[in-house]
């Protein structure tokens, strides 16, 4: 069997090729309208071109904080909607606001923007919730940190993460 299969059928005067993909992981099902003898494969569309704005921050919305910055940086009109959009830097912040909440709650005081806020948390939250998770507990020296990306924590943290020690 062909990696491809095409059915056509006629609809309301408009020739419809149907395509099914074998070759990914999932089934993938095109539809398109056009002339079979010149259809040679999906037009690709960006989703960002046909929907508006609103959903198509609640798409980027769905991503995690890697993700959403690989989104950003796929075409400048993917960038410009990510970068723009106070609500996507918000929702974002607040998944870091749970570690880090005294950080985050200071900067917003300060008057910083959600996504500058987000910049300058999103490390501490990383490092905080390792600490927090116990992934150092068995730390035997400070050699054993060497390769990872450590930032400064406030005594409070630390008072929270000795804590967390304590009680594992």
């Amino acid at each position: 069997m062909s990696a491809s299969r095409r059915n056509r059928y006629k609809h309301r005067s408009k020739t419809v090729i149907m395509q099914h993909d074998f070759t990914g992981n999932s089934p993938v099902f095109l539809l398109c309208e056009g002339q079979p003898s010149t259809f040679e494969k999906a037009p690709s569309l960006n989703f960002v071109e046909t929907l508006p704005t609103e959903m198509s921050v609640k798409i980027f919305g769905e991503l995690d904080m890697p993700s959403l910055c690989q989104a950003s940086q796929t075409c400048r009109q993917w960038r410009d909607i990510i970068e723009d959009s106070e609500q996507l830097w918000r929702q974002q912040c607040l998944l870091v606001r749970a570690v880090c909440q005294r950080e985050v709650d200071k900067d917003r005081r300060d008057g910083m923007s959600w996504k500058v806020t987000l910049v300058r948390n999103y490390t501490r939250s990383c490092v905080k919730n390792d600490w927090l998770r116990g992934r150092y507990s068995h730390v035997r020296s400070a050699d054993e940190l060497r390769d990872r990306i450590m930032v400064p924590l406030d005594v409070e943290s630390w008072g929270e993460i000795l804590q967390a020690e304590l009680d594992r």
